[in-house]
């Protein structure tokens, strides 16, 4: 198999290169992070995330072919060659297909992704009817990974202004829990020309997500929301 990967160590090159590689696929290799883990035994310089292998913590985001995705759920044997292997687009390269999320997790923070009740705790839980518990559904599953976000083009023009989807989809599941109580404060504080307005929906946050989520529904039900309760 031939790859093409990204390659960018700020201590020695001035801009990321592509560096060509070329491997024998073993039978043990059925997904694109298997062949990277094996690659990186001939050259222990490539450097990459990954973590779990089974596309649940997100580690392993990058842009695979021109299409972001996880190199741990993402079949080889498909693939076009050669490979290209780029880290996510708009975020800052710290070294090779490592890039810096903090202005990710910084937007994703600013939602305040927490559930908010005053109330008193009850004694064991609180409780949703499985009418509202399946309003989570298509929101909750979410791994941060970064996909949808680094696909957007508002959120390359705005990633210090705009929310953007992964962070806007966190915002609806917390707008649409049941045992949630600062939905109006929650609104008012999206209701920016930026923070959610700045979403053009290209749909390219949907048409990315390594989960099959869509972002760019969530946005407008806020939006939709926004327009009935906030004066």
């Amino acid at each position: 198999m031939k790859l093409s990967i990204s390659r960018y160590n700020p201590e020695r090159d001035a801009k990321p290169y592509l560096q060509d590689y070329e491997i024998d696929l073993c039978q043990s290799d059925h997904m694109l992070l298997d062949v990277m883990l094996r690659l990186k035994q001939q050259d222990n310089t490539l450097t990459f995330r990954k973590s779990c292998r089974e596309g649940v913590c997100g580690s392993d985001a990058m842009n695979i072919n021109g299409r972001n995705g996880l190199a741990c759920i993402t079949p080889v044997r498909g693939l076009k060659e050669p490979v290209v292997l780029r880290p996510l687009p708009s975020f800052p390269i710290i070294r090779d297909l490592v890039v810096d999320m903090t202005h990710f997790f910084a937007q994703y923070h600013s939602i305040s992704p927490f559930l908010i009740n005053g109330d008193s705790p009850p004694g064991r839980e609180r409780l949703q009817s499985p009418e509202e518990r399946d309003m989570l559904n298509g929101a909750y599953e979410c791994i941060m990974c970064g996909c949808c976000s680094s696909q957007c083009p508002s959120f390359w023009w705005n990633p210090d202004k705009f929310v953007g989807p992964a962070g806007l989809l966190q915002a609806y599941r917390f707008i649409v829990d049941s045992r949630d109580q600062a939905t109006p404060q929650r609104l008012e504080n999206l209701n920016d020309a930026y923070r959610l307005f700045r979403c053009r929906t290209i749909m390219n946050c949907s048409e990315v997500c390594p989960k099959g989520l869509e972002p760019s529904h969530a946005i407008e039900m806020i939006r939709l929301k926004m327009l009935k309760e906030l004066p």
